[in-house]
């Protein structure tokens, strides 16, 4: 039984696709939605909105079998800038992460060359996925009421995409109360003082922040704190 050169060929060339379909990529990016209060999973071609600082898990997510290398690369790119086709940042190792602190769009896109035992090389190029982030916010209440009625009972501050903060609370007298940042800024301040509630009167609020657009907040204000009031009346 004669068997041809291009039996041969066509033969090899199955075999090395099979091999090469063995190899596989399945990149995605990981972080923890400020937003949505939850960790979110995105794959290629999809898109997002988010707030800053948003800290980034870039995983390659590679199966490969024995005998075989890779050479793995992460580009991102800032969509929103002059630049926008050069990469903002190059990373060659399959796990990488990255924190994104200023507003725009931010695309980040795989690369894998896949080499087999005899040397052929397999590159596969993934689409990109896009993240944009907000411009920045910060408002907070003229006061509180921290009397345990389920109604404005803590202080909370409302921001959007802040990359820092720093919030203190005083008395008439200068004695700071109570301070927050970014580390505890959601826990929001209960009126309570070694335990205590604090008395119903007129304090002030010094909170700095900085947003990932650059700007600068400096507000500086009284905050009402009433115990005695309760939502009926």
């Amino acid at each position: 039984m004669k068997i041809s050169i291009y039996s041969i060929l066509t033969a090899l060339v199955f075999a090395i696709s099979i091999n090469a379909a063995a190899q596989k990529a399945e990149p995605t990016i990981t972080f923890y939605s400020i937003e949505d209060k939850d960790s979110v999973t995105m794959h290629p071609g999809e898109e997002t909105t988010q707030q800053a600082p948003l800290d980034v898990t870039l995983l390659a997510n590679i199966t490969e079998a024995d005998g075989w290398t890779y050479k793995p690369e992460w580009r991102i790119y800032d969509a929103s800038s002059e630049d926008a086709e050069t990469p903002l940042l190059t990373r060659f190792e399959p796990t990488t992460q990255y924190t994104i602190t200023k507003s725009g769009k931010y695309e980040m896109q795989f690369f894998v060359t896949f080499i087999n035992p005899e040397g052929q090389e397999f590159e596969y190029e993934f689409d990109p996925m896009s993240v944009s982030i907000s411009t920045s916010k910060l408002s907070c209440p003229d006061g509180f009421s921290p009397n345990n009625d389920g109604y404005n009972d803590v202080f909370h501050v409302t921001y959007q995409s802040i990359v820092k903060m720093e919030g203190r609370f005083f008395n008439r007298w200068g004695q700071r109360l109570y301070s927050f940042d970014l580390s505890n800024v959601d826990e929001g301040w209960d009126g309570k003082v070694d335990g205590k509630v604090i008395k119903d009167g007129v304090y002030f609020l010094n909170l700095q922040a900085v947003g990932s657009d650059g700007a600068k907040y400096d507000i500086k204000k009284a905050i009402n704190v009433l115990t005695g009031y309760r939502e009926n009346e």
